[in-house]
């Protein structure tokens, strides 16, 4: 059928395969959000970000509410939140974020994933200090958006710093400002596309193409795995 039509066909075997990992993970998300919240988005500010993020995605509709509706089951009861950090090839410093059923299951991987890489899990504490928890909001500039407005008007929910980076804005902030940027902004009505809590490393590193070859296979492999939800590194 020729090189165009096996192209699409790869390419979309790779973006079924992207989803089908990432849905399992914002499912989680959602899950967790309700269950800790309650299961109605109006009065749950991490259930409706949740969402907003399981959405920009595309994941189904279907797949949000089942999500939803795990929380008041049984299943909901199994996840526990932990969280490893590691140094992996040439130093590179990671922190991984999990959601899982079956701690053992998962530190087993985890550890494995270090070692098979020439690395190893750390204590935990070792070098999160290296590392700022930050709440992230990101969104696209509209024509009439003032960002000096924008930015005086968010000092108040506890705004550290605006990015405009082309066509898209974001906000930071403390992660315990993530509740009050997140009302802010809804506020003032703008259309937040992704929303979370991320850890930026305070002392970027660079490391040159080879390096990172073998950096970024070690990460691929911890990304993905089911139970792991977020991944944190200290490269430039």
């Amino acid at each position: 059928m020729g090189r165009a039509f096996e192209y699409r066909r790869a390419a979309k075997e790779k973006r079924w395969d992207k989803m089908s990992k990432l849905f399992p993970k914002l499912g989680k998300a959602i899950t967790m959000a309700a269950k800790e919240g309650g299961p109605d988005p109006d009065m749950n500010a991490a259930l409706r970000t949740a969402i907003k993020n399981a959405k920009a995605e595309n994941m189904p509709k279907d797949n949000i509410e089942a999500a939803i509706k795990r929380a008041t089951s049984s299943d909901a009861d199994a996840f526990s939140e932990i969280v490893y950090e590691g140094k992996g090839p040439h130093g590179v410093l990671v922190i991984v974020e999990c959601a899982t059923d079956n701690p053992t299951r998962t530190v087993a991987n985890v550890k494995s994933y270090f070692n098979k890489a020439g690395g190893g899990v750390v204590p935990n504490g070792s070098f999160e200090y290296m590392f700022d928890r930050k709440s992230v909001f990101e969104f696209e500039k509209t024509e009439d958006m003032d960002i000096e407005e924008l930015e005086f008007e968010l000092i108040d929910a506890g705004l550290e710093e605006i990015e405009v980076n082309e066509e898209t804005v974001y906000v930071y902030g403390d992660y315990t400002s993530f509740g009050s940027l997140a009302t802010a902004l809804e506020e003032k009505e703008i259309d937040v596309k992704k929303s979370n809590l991320q850890r930026i490393a305070s002392q970027p590193v660079e490391f040159n193409e080879d390096q990172l070859v073998e950096i970024e296979k070690m990460l691929d492999k911890i990304e993905d795995d089911d139970d792991i939800q977020q991944v944190f590194t200290n490269i430039a």
